[in-house]
């Protein structure tokens, strides 16, 4: 029958399913991958791992940035001398007390002080505040040289006399960091507070002594007016107070620089 021969085979010839059969048979299989290790876990899996919080962009944990307070610059202004300032943060040693000679020498002997001593003599000039002293050039000399010379007795008692009898360091110790009265207080503070010559705090007996001593010493070259107990604890009280805005000034005039003339040290 018709469908019988249609699957006889004649020699010599194969069909075209035979041959496509064989070339399946004879293409060789790819070979299996080999099986990876897969890689031993630090932890057990049950244990769950601590999320970490992504770190902020463009910053690095361990290179973070430290605003740093900026320094007491040698000079406030351009003008006012400011020897006896202390950076925030940096601990030098005590000076010893040729280097607080120095300090004494140079705050009362810098052009600046010049300068300053002829504006607080046209000042108390001009509110008549020593009227024997007179008036016209020679009343406004006779300021000047009583002025000077309360500065210049000032500073070698301050600031060279008293802390090398008491060892104690006269310099002033600026904070940098914190509130504006925190730092205020702090500032003013320092004329009962100073450091010895170990670091430890200790009541400025250099000022308080150093300034009294002074203003008694003045007693004898002011006028008769001021000589009397009223007049000696009104001048003693006026060079405390000043010092101690001197020091809340030296305090604030680096962030003052900073922010308000942008001067970055």
């Amino acid at each position: 029958m018709f469908w019988m021969a249609s699957n006889v085979v004649v020699p010599g010839r194969l069909s075209a399913q035979q041959s496509a059969a064989m070339e399946v048979a004879s293409t060789p299989l790819p070979e299996a991958p080999e099986p990876q290790s897969a890689p031993a876990p630090s932890q057990s899996p049950n244990r769950a791992q601590p999320a970490q919080a992504p770190a902020p962009q463009g910053s690095d944990i361990n290179t973070a940035p430290h605003h740093k307070p900026p320094p007491q610059p040698k000079r406030i202004l351009g003008v006012m001398p400011n020897y006896r300032a202390v950076s925030a943060g940096a601990i030098p040693p005590p000076p010893a007390p040729r280097e607080a000679f120095k300090i004494a020498t140079e705050n009362s002997f810098d052009y600046s002080s010049f300068v300053f001593v002829g504006i607080t003599s046209l000042l108390a000039k001009g509110t008549d505040a020593h009227p024997q002293l007179g008036k016209g050039v020679p009343g406004y000399w006779a300021y000047y040289w009583r002025g000077y010379l309360d500065k210049t007795d000032g500073n070698y008692w301050v600031d060279w006399a008293m802390p090398t009898v008491f060892h104690q360091d006269e310099r002033y110790f600026a904070k940098g960091e914190g509130g504006i009265i925190k730092r205020g207080v702090y500032a003013a503070s320092r004329e009962l507070i100073t450091p010895n010559y170990h670091g430890k705090n200790s009541f400025n007996a250099s000022e308080i002594l150093g300034r009294g001593i002074s203003q008694a010493i003045s007693l004898s070259y002011y006028p008769s007016q001021t000589q009397t107990a009223s007049g000696y604890s009104e001048k003693f009280a006026y060079a405390v107070g000043r010092d101690a805005l001197t020091n809340v000034f030296r305090e604030f005039w680096p962030d003052i620089n900073e922010h308000l003339f942008h001067r970055h040290h």
